[in-house]
């Protein structure tokens, strides 16, 4: 039982990291206040929490306590706050290894863990200092004594607090910076371009996404990151644009080129390698194969494209020899490479590259999942049943009734039931839709017979008189007989002016 709970505690943290590592939003980090202002929102707040009047008349504990809540207030105060700034930025260890190597390549992972570092013992030196100065204040014996020692606690808080103003404003660069990064999720079906600058990875993006990447003549112009969705086989696919790569050594390159160094070693993705065959980007075929073989190590076992760009400007075929033995020979060794020609200002092939790289890519992940433990384990609960194929030729069913009607000569009559529809178009203005006809009752001839109105339960029939309109008749004689007769005429009466008027 110790092991199992072991074991599944363990597979519970593992996916609480996965977790973590593939929702975590690094735009949700609160703002981090420089020392200055973090000293101010706490010592304000203790003014405006806590009492406020205490006058020396007063009993020595009293007075104790009430000092002592003051600095146990501060130091809460600077611990809920110190304690937030460490449990929202995420740590190295806790992330992904593409966001831990871009966070390092960014922000220098040894600063931002000194900088965190610097934070946590900032935490403990002022539970200390609140801790040693609460003893002493409750050994004091008068107000101005206790009033010293609560004034020399928040002093000494406010100092180390002032001490860590350069690692507050460098975590607030951080968390601005990281909430600028695009959100990438390492884990789901993503397309990752690369390529010497200009070579038209922009273009290819916002060929096929909606994302707005901006594209100039110039190299460079992508200097980051950028993140693009787009959808195939109703599955949302991440593209990612990565700044362009100059063929130099790894400790050479700088922080825009190592963002698409990391993004190629980390992510799960099907590469996309993206040639310019005319040349225009300032680069000769030649070097664009060689920086290919030099950082294929990167994206080994995963699957890869070469797209052929700008092949309006110049064809493949179009290709002196040399260049084309020189594509052979880089690309055209490995069986699992495809070559694809494609113009993003055309738009010829750019989405044949597209629904190529999805296919590779859902393949390669297919295999993976075949390649692994787990699928045996769900093989072996699964049973798919073949049945064989039967050599025997099967007649068809027929009824006995329909074999005895044939056998008796039963033909099936040659006419055909007229439709309502053909009766309309027949009759025309003179038809009339008569829905009761089809009615079947055990009397054919209660077909027409009006159908009772029912109220509340109730038919409304058995509250009709059948002879009210004689009765009304014989009523309304009456009435005109009184009226000859004078019955309702009156006497004029005296009246005033006023009622007069009313009338």
């Amino acid at each position: 039982k110790i092991i199992l709970l072991s074991s599944t505690t363990t597979n519970l943290l593992h996916l609480l990291r996965v977790v973590i590592m593939s929702s975590y939003n690094f735009k949700n980090i609160t703002v981090v206040p420089p020392a200055k202002d973090l000293i101010d929102i706490i010592l304000s707040k203790t003014q405006r929490k806590t009492p406020t009047v205490i006058h020396k008349h007063y009993q020595i504990s009293r007075i104790r306590s009430f000092y002592m809540r003051k600095v146990k207030f501060t130091e809460s105060n600077l611990n809920e706050k110190l304690t937030g700034i460490l449990g929202e930025f995420p740590k190295i260890e806790d992330i992904h290894p593409f966001y831990a190597d871009l966070m390092n390549i960014l922000y220098d992972k040894d600063h931002y863990k000194l900088a965190l570092g610097q934070i946590n013992m900032a935490k403990h030196l002022i539970g200390n200092v609140a801790k040693d100065y609460n003893r002493l204040l409750k050994f004091g014996d008068s107000l101005y004594r206790c009033k010293q020692l609560k004034r020399a606690a928040l002093g000494r808080m406010c100092t180390i607090m002032k001490r860590q103003n350069s690692s507050l404003l460098y975590l607030e660069q951080v968390r601005q910076h990281l909430g600028r990064l695009p959100s990438i999720d390492p884990n789901t079906r993503t397309l990752l371009l690369f390529g010497f600058p200009n070579v038209g990875k922009s273009s290819f993006v916002n060929s096929i996404t909606r994302a707005n990447v901006e594209v100039q003549p110039y190299a460079f112009t992508t200097k980051s990151l950028y993140v693009g969705h787009t959808d195939y086989q109703y599955l949302r696919w991440q593209v990612i644009d990565t700044p362009g790569i100059l063929d130099k050594p790894l400790e050479d390159r700088n922080t825009i080129e190592m963002q698409a160094i990391t993004a190629l070693a980390h992510l799960r993705a099907c590469v996309l390698c993206v040639l310019d065959i005319s040349e225009q980007c300032g680069y000769s075929l030649k070097q664009q194969c060689e920086l290919f073989n030099n950082i294929k190590p990167l994206f080994a076992n995963k699957p890869l494209i070469v797209a052929l760009n700008k092949v309006d400007t110049k064809r493949p075929e179009d290709l002196s020899q040399e260049d084309k033995d020189l594509l052979e020979q880089t690309f055209k060794k490995d069986a699992n490479v495809l070559i694809i020609p494609m113009s993003t200002l055309t738009k010829e092939g750019v989405s044949e590259v597209q629904n190529t790289a999805c296919d590779a890519l859902l393949a390669h992940r297919i295999e993976q999942k075949m390649a692994g433990n787990k699928v045996e384990s769900v093989m072996n609960r699964l049973h798919v049943a073949v049945p064989k194929a039967s050599q025997e030729i099967r007649q068809p069913h027929i009824p006995e009734g329909v074999l005895a009607r044939r056998a008796a000569g039963y033909t099936k009559p040659d006419t055909i039931r007229k439709l309502e529809r053909d009766m309309e178009l027949e009759m025309g203005d003179d038809y009339i839709l008569d829905l009761k006809k089809h009615y079947d009752l055990p009397n054919p001839d209660d077909k027409y017979d009006d159908i009772p109105e029912v109220w509340e339960g109730h038919n409304i029939a058995d509250f009709v008189d059948p002879d009210i309109v004689s009765k009304l008749e014989e009523l309304e004689k009456e009435e005109a007989m009184l009226e000859e007769a004078g019955v309702y005429e009156s006497e004029d009466e005296n009246l005033t002016e006023q009622q007069i008027e009313i009338r």
